[in-house]
């Protein structure tokens, strides 16, 4: 059960019951229904896999027994266990701990928020559902209650809005985790929740890493926009070809903001002309004469 430790101010887990460290069959360990990860860095993944194919696995996975009997479900280790499939070894050291669904969980999304290469994307979601864990509330509610504590710490609103035991809840998570603050969470964590959808669903389903989904939000143009995500994912580009390209269409538009169209271009030779004085020389009024029959008769052709 889930204990607080006062010097630390962290939450612990004594489970039942823990065994030694030891090994099982690859093919015994199963992936849980919902993962707090999505996204997993391919370089990074490629250098671990080289690791283990040379040193093995060095720290164990942990694992709890699972529902179908004779399997263990994955708790924290992922990339590890993903490693271990991909050179191919038949057995994995693990840790196996008696959770429950709770505690499971919140190691998993603890073990995740304290991985260097998190995509900020990920930490918003893990963090905020770790929140909703400890406080007991649901993940929906969770930042009308951090502005609320931003706005009591600036002074916008009256103090003690909040109860003491949230507050410090809040702040013991963030501890925890020890990647971020959590007002630095608010002013530049939850902002990211408001991205473009198809960006968003990008980043969460793990289709493009964070820095690429980055550059591309920036285009305003939604089919633009659009576009160059399905390029960067199909072509796998890389987050210098994104910026060329988009560069490209920054470009383009300001070459099309700063030439007039042609109606207004007609529409202000019209302007000047009836204020020249191109009317007093017979000469020139016979060119203007071919030309307006020029163009009664481009106009007239419209099929």
């Amino acid at each position: 059960m889930p204990r607080r430790n006062s010097l630390k101010d962290e939450w612990q887990f004594e489970p039942e019951a823990t065994s030694d460290k030891q090994s099982l069959p690859v093919e015994s360990i199963i992936l849980p229904a919902s993962q707090p990860r999505r996204y997993f860095d391919p370089e990074k993944l490629r250098q671990l896999t080289e690791s283990v194919r040379q040193h093995g696995i060095l720290e164990p996975i942990l694992v709890r027994p699972s529902q179908k009997k004779g399997l263990y479900e994955l708790v924290a280790g992922e990339r590890r266990f993903r490693a271990a499939q991909e050179v191919g070894l038949s057995s994995v050291p693990v840790t196996i701990r008696e959770l429950s669904d709770e505690e499971s969980l919140q190691l998993a999304l603890v073990e995740n928020l304290q991985r260097e290469d998190l995509n900020p994307v990920e930490e918003t979601e893990g963090i905020l559902q770790l929140l909703a864990l400890r406080l007991k509330i649901p993940s929906l509610d969770v930042p009308p209650l951090l502005y609320k504590m931003r706005n009591e710490a600036i002074g916008t609103v009256n103090q003690n809005v909040l109860i003491n035991s949230e507050a410090e809840s809040v702040q013991a998570v963030f501890t925890e985790v020890g990647t971020i603050t959590w007002e630095s969470f608010v002013t530049s964590r939850l902002p990211l929740l408001r991205l473009p959808p198809e960006i968003l669903e990008s980043l969460q389903s793990g289709k493009i890493a964070y820095t690429k989904a980055q550059a591309i939000a920036r285009v305003k143009d939604d089919d633009q926009r659009k576009e160059l995500l399905g390029e960067a994912i199909a072509q796998d580009l890389s987050l210098s070809q994104i910026k060329d390209k988009i560069a490209i269409l920054k470009a383009a538009k300001v070459t099309n903001d700063s030439e007039p169209s042609l109606r207004s271009q007609i529409d202000e030779v019209l302007r000047q002309a009836k204020q020249s004085k191109v009317w007093d020389d017979p000469k020139k009024q016979r060119k203007l004469e071919k030309i307006l029959a020029d163009l009664k008769t481009l106009v007239s052709n419209t099929d």
